[in-house]
């Protein structure tokens, strides 16, 4: 049984888990996208300033476009850098959870 349990940990389904930001800073993470982000994207993230951050805007682009965006900005429009603040495993699971509608 702990044969089992080593390999489900070093599968690339055990690593992405393995980069998933811990609990608490899920949290963190989901209140600045609720906060940050919402006040240019819209507070429900349908869109204002920015364009929309919901599923069906989101998914004919590519993901690591979408990651790029968010660590990099936008040079020329008001959309900044988070990469000061997020990590790109954070990026990827804010990316993730803007796909599934769940902020």
């Amino acid at each position: 049984m702990k044969f089992i349990v080593a390999l489900l940990l070093i599968t690339p389904a055990g690593l992405a888990l393995a980069d998933e930001p811990s609990e608490a800073r899920q949290k963190e993470i989901s209140h600045l996208v609720r906060q940050d982000c919402g006040s240019c994207h819209g507070m429900s993230l349908a869109g204002g300033l920015g364009l929309p951050l919901r599923p069906e805007t989101l998914r004919d682009k590519p993901k690591e476009s979408l990651v790029a965006t968010i660590l990099y900005g936008r040079p020329g429009t008001a959309m900044p850098p988070w990469n000061p603040f997020l990590t790109e495993a954070e990026a990827e699971w804010i990316v993730d959870m803007l796909l599934k509608g769940q902020f």
